[in-house]
C-alpha cells in the first residue's frame, strides 16, 4: 500500500501540464533520433541534457524529459532497422535479422506496427517490474561480479553463434572479426597502442557508428546497386499496414517471455539492450524448432528483441535509482544530468526525494502510451520511404550515413573507414556470413575484456574464479548448451527428414 500511495504521488507530479508536455516532446524527439541510423540514445539524451538545464528546468521536469528521449530512441531504431536494414542503435540489431526480410515480403507495414506493439508491451512489464521489485532486483544485480559478467557475455555469444541456423561456424567467425575490431585502440589498463598501424585516427578505437554504419548501410547499398533496380523500390509495399489477431495471437507468448528476460538483463549494470535482445531471439529461435522461419522474415524474430530492448531499456533505471549505479550508457548520462542539479542518486534518494523518483517511474507509463499513440498511426509515413525509387533512396540513405558519421569526430578518416568496411561487409555478405554476431562482437569486445582482466587480477591470474560462483557455473553450462544442443536438434531433424525419404 505504502508502493501504491507513492506511485500515485508520482503521477500527481508527471500528469502537471509542463510535464505532460515535457514528456510529449520529449517522445517525439527520442523517436526521430532513434530512426536516425548511428545516434542512439546516449547522443539524443546528452544532445538535450545540457538544454534542459540551461531552460533551468526542475530536476523531475528534466529527468522526465531525458527519460522520455530514451524510451522514444529505443522505439524509433526499430525503424531504420526495418525499413533499411540499418539499426538505429545496437538493441536494434537483431531486429533487422526478421524485419528487413519482413519489408522485402510487402510487410513493412506490419512489422512496424507488431514492432511498436511490442515494445510497449515490453516497456510497460518493466515499468511494473521497476514498481514492484527495484530495490530487490538491484541487491540481486550486486551479486554480479566481473566473473559473472565475462561468463553472462559468452552466453550471449554461444547464444547468437549455437542458433544462427545452418551457419554457426559463419556466426562464431563473425563474432571473432567483431571481438578483433573492438581491440584496436588505447588499451586502457597498460596505456599501450593496439593494432593502430601508427595512425593516429584510430589511437581512440574504431567508433561504434562507424562500424554499424558500415558493415549494415554501406553493404546494404552495394547490395540494392548489385539488384539493378532502377525504376521502382527495393521493397515493395502491401496495403496492410496493422497487424491482426493472428499474428498477435501468434507472437503474445514470446512477447511476454522476452519483457520479463530483457527487464531482468536490464537490471544488471552494463548490460543493456543488446544482451537482452540478443538472448530472446535466440530464445523464441529454438522454441519455434522448425516451425520457425527465423532470419526469413519471421514476425516472432520482431517481436521478441523489440521487448527485450524496450524492457531492458526501462529496467537500467532500477541500479541507477537505487544505487547510483548507471545501468546502460543512456543512465550513465542521466546521472550526469542529476549532478548538474547536485542529486546523488542511490538508495536515499527515494526518502529524499521521493517525488522525482516516483515522477520519474510514473512518467516512464505516460511515456509509453504517448510513444504507443506516435508510432502506431505513422506507420504509414514510415512505409512510404520504400516507395522512393532507387536513384533517389541509395543517395539519402548514402548522405545520412555519412552526416553520422562525419558528426562524431569530424574527420574524413571515419568516412574512408565506414566506405572499407563497407565493402569488408558487402563481400561477407556475400559468402553467407551474418553481420548481426560481428557487431555483437564489437559492442561487446570491450566490457568482455575489462570483466576478464577484472577477474583474473583478483585471483592474480588464477581461472578458476571464472567458475567458483554458482552464478557463474549455470551461465557456463547455458552457453555449452546453446553450442551444442542446436547442432544435435539439426542433425536429428535430418535423420528423421533421411528416414522419412527412405
Amino acid at each position: 500500500m505504502e508502493t501504491l500511495h507513492f506511485l500515485l504521488g508520482g503521477f500527481a507530479v508527471a500528469l502537471s501540464p509542463a510535464n505532460l508536455m515535457v514528456a510529449a516532446t520529449g517522445a517525439f524527439i527520442g523517436t526521430i533520433v532513434g530512426m536516425l541510423p548511428g545516434l542512439g540514445p546516449i547522443n539524443g539524451v546528452a544532445i538535450l541534457m545540457p538544454l534542459a538545464f540551461a531552460l533551468k528546468l526542475p530536476p523531475e521536469t528534466a529527468l522526465i524529459l531525458l527519460a522520455a528521449v530514451y524510451m522514444g530512441c529505443e522505439y524509433g531504431g526499430r525503424i531504420s532497422s526495418i525499413l533499411l536494414n540499418v539499426p538505429g542503435d545496437a538493441g536494434a540489431i537483431m531486429t533487422a535479422l526478421d524485419g528487413h526480410p519482413m519489408a522485402k515480403k510487402g510487410l513493412a507495414g506490419v512489422a512496424l506496427s507488431i514492432s511498436a506493439w511490442s515494445s510497449f508491451v515490453g516497456s510497460l512489464i518493466a515499468t511494473i517490474g521497476i514498481v514492484l521489485f527495484a530495490p530487490l532486483l538491484a541487491r540481486w544485480a550486486l551479486a554480479f561480479g566481473p566473473a559473472e559478467y565475462f561468463a553472462l557475455m559468452c552466453f550471449a555469444f554461444a547464444c547468437i553463434t549455437g542458433l544462427m541456423g545452418d551457419a554457426p561456424v559463419k556466426a562464431a567467425l563473425a563474432a571473432m572479426i567483431g571481438l578483433s575490431l573492438s581491440t584496436v585502440g588505447l588499451d586502457s589498463n597498460s596505456g599501450v597502442y593496439r593494432f593502430t598501424g601508427g595512425n593516429v585516427h584510430l589511437s581512440d578505437g574504431i567508433q561504434f557508428i562507424v562500424v554499424v554504419i558500415g558493415v549494415f548501410s554501406v553493404s546494404e547499398i552495394l547490395l540494392m546497386l548489385e539488384q539493378h533496380h532502377s525504376s521502382s523500390g527495393l521493397i515493395q509495399v502491401s496495403g496492410r499496414k496493422l497487424f491482426n489477431l493472428k499474428e498477435l495471437a501468434l507472437t503474445w507468448p514470446g512477447t511476454l517471455r522476452s519483457a520479463v528476460v530483457g527487464f531482468v538483463v536490464g537490471v544488471l549494470p552494463g548490460a543493456g539492450a543488446t544482451i537482452a535482445s540478443a538472448m530472446t531471439y535466440s530464445m523464441e529461435k529454438r522454441m519455434a524448432g522448425p516451425d520457425g522461419h527465423f532470419g526469413d522474415g519471421d514476425i516472432r524474430g520482431v517481436t521478441a528483441p523489440e521487448a527485450a530492448n524496450n524492457a531492458s531499456a526501462a529496467g537500467s533505471f532500477v541500479p541507477m535509482l537505487t544505487l547510483g549505479v548507471p545501468g546502460s550508457g543512456t543512465t550513465a548520462v542521466m546521472v550526469g544530468a542529476l549532478s548538474l542539479y547536485n542529486i546523488t542518486p542511490g538508495p536515499a534518494l527515494f526518502t529524499q526525494n521521493p517525488a522525482l523518483v516516483w515522477g520519474l517511474i510514473a512518467s516512464l507509463f505516460i511515456a509509453n502510451v504517448m510513444l504507443l499513440v506516435i508510432n502506431i498511426p505513422m506507420v504509414g509515413v514510415f512505409t512510404k520511404v520504400l516507395r522512393l525509387p532507387n536513384w533517389t533512396l541509395v543517395p539519402g540513405i548514402l548522405a545520412v550515413s555519412a552526416v553520422g558519421v562525419y558528426s562524431v569526430h569530424a574527420t574524413t578518416f571515419d568516412l574512408m573507414l565506414m566506405s572499407g568496411l563497407g565493402v569488408a561487409g558487402y563481400l561477407l555478405r556475400k559468402q553467407g556470413m551474418p553481420m548481426a554476431p560481428l557487431i555483437l562482437g564489437f559492442v561487446l569486445g570491450d566490457l568482455m575484456e575489462q570483466n576478464l582482466r577484472r577477474a583474473l587480477s583478483i585471483t592474480n591470474g588464477e581461472l578458476g574464479i571464472l567458475v567458483e560462483s554458482p552464478i557463474s557455473i549455470g551461465l557456463w553450462i547455458g552457453a555449452a548448451a546453446m553450442v551444442i544442443v542446436p547442432p544435435l536438434m539439426r542433425l536429428r531433424a535430418h535423420r528423421k527428414v533421411a528416414a522419412a525419404a527412405a
